[in-house]
């Protein structure tokens, strides 16, 4: 039996709240960096984390930290590799695209940093650049409270 539009919006918005609650809310190291995913669409994905004392990398200067970048720009592009495997798994069971995003792993990563991580808080932003059926590479970029690009990033995923 085919599933109606209204069906298929209504698995998608019950995948996409999972997925969402799972990097918020189970995996430890998100919840430690404080990433909130704001909006998740398959073209992109948006993260948000507040800057706080303990993710200070330069007390002197008061900046971030080159790892705590990193990390969020990889969490980001996992993200965003995630959201291409379920465009491509589209009108698959939810347990079946849950069990592919259970083995995304972060193949390569690079960061180019641009500027000084200062400011109140971060936006992270990724973009898909190819999705095939076993690595994913997106592009990701970190924005501050006044808009300044602090970082970016391309990563590969494995995503079979």
């Amino acid at each position: 039996m085919r599933k109606t539009a209204e069906q298929e919006a209504a698995e998608e918005a019950k995948l996409l709240a999972i997925i969402r609650e799972s990097f918020v809310e189970r995996m430890p190291f998100n919840r430690i960096l404080g990433i909130d995913v704001l909006s998740l669409h398959h073209e992109q994905a948006e993260c948000r984390f507040a800057m706080r004392p303990d993710l200070v990398g330069n007390y002197v200067r008061n900046i971030l930290h080159g790892g705590v970048i990193s990390s969020v720009l990889d969490v980001t592009g996992g993200l965003v590799a995630f959201l291409g495997v379920q465009q491509k798994l589209k009108g698959k069971p939810v347990e079946e695209i849950l069990e592919r995003f259970a083995r995304i792993g972060t193949i390569d990563l690079r960061i180019d940093y641009l500027r000084p991580g200062t400011g109140e808080w971060f936006l992270a932003r990724g973009f898909p650049l190819r999705t095939g059926n076993k690595v994913a590479v997106t592009r990701m970029e970190l924005f501050n409270d006044r808009n300044d690009l602090i970082a970016v990033g391309t990563a590969a995923y494995t995503v079979s």
